[in-house]
C-alpha cells in the first residue's frame, strides 16, 4: 500500500486535556480503590489477616501443591516408569530410573526403581499430572511445605508414597479408587531424605 492511497485512513492521536497530561484522573481512580479497601477493612467484615497456623487456610479445589505418588489396589506404586512426566516437565525436576518389573507383577513391564522430584525446582504447573497415562502422580492440596536444607526438599519414592498415605482420605485419587490403608509403618512427611 502506498502513502498516497485514497483507501488509507489516517488516525490522529486523541488530544489530551491538562488533567490527562498530569495523570490526575488515573491517580484519583487509584486512590479511590485504595480508600475503598481501607474502609472495607475498617468498617466491614472483610478479614485480611488469617491467624495461621491456628486457622488453617483452605486452598481452592484446583490448587496444585506437593506431589504424591499414587498406589494401586495392591499397595504398589502405580507408576510404570514410562518417563512421560519427566519428559513433559518444563523445569526438569523429575528424575526416574526404571527397572524391569518382577515376574509377580504381570500387569506391567517396568516400575520405578528410583523416583525423585526436586520440590524447590518445581514450578507446580501440573504438566506431570496431565502427562501420566496411569494417574500415578498427582499434585495435592498440601501447601505448607518446609525444609531446613535443600536435601529435605528433594522427595524420593518413599517420601512421595508417604504423601499419598497422608492425603489418601482427605484427597481421594481423581479417577480411581485408592487402595485400602495398610497397617504397615509409613514414612513421616517431615523426615529428611537419606
Amino acid at each position: 500500500m502506498r502513502v498516497d492511497d485514497p483507501k488509507l485512513k489516517k488516525i490522529e492521536p486523541p488530544t489530551m486535556t491538562l488533567g490527562d497530561r498530569l495523570y490526575l484522573p488515573q491517580i484519583a481512580a487509584g486512590m479511590a480503590v485504595t480508600l475503598k479497601h481501607i474502609l472495607g477493612v475498617a468498617f466491614g467484615d472483610k478479614a485480611v489477616t488469617v491467624e495461621y497456623p491456628e486457622v488453617q487456610h483452605v486452598p481452592s479445589p484446583v490448587y496444585r501443591g506437593v506431589h504424591r505418588l499414587n498406589k494401586d489396589s495392591e499397595g504398589r506404586p502405580k507408576c510404570v516408569a514410562c518417563m512421560l512426566c519427566a519428559t513433559a516437565c518444563p523445569a526438569h525436576c523429575i528424575d526416574i530410573v526404571g527397572a524391569t518389573a518382577p515376574e509377580s507383577w504381570p500387569d506391567r513391564e517396568k516400575y520405578p526403581e528410583s523416583f525423585v522430584i526436586d520440590e524447590l525446582r518445581c514450578i507446580y504447573c501440573g504438566m506431570c499430572e496431565e502427562a501420566c497415562p496411569v494417574e500415578a502422580i498427582e499434585l495435592t492440596g498440601l501447601y505448607d511445605l518446609t525444609g531446613l536444607s535443600r536435601e529435605e526438599m528433594i522427595f524420593d519414592k518413599a517420601k512421595l508414597l508417604s504423601v499419598f498415605d497422608v492425603t489418601r482420605d482427605a484427597e481421594p485419587m481423581t479417577f480411581t479408587k485408592p487402595p485400602p490403608p495398610d497397617s504397615g509403618p509409613t514414612l513421616a512427611l517431615e523426615s529428611p531424605v537419606s
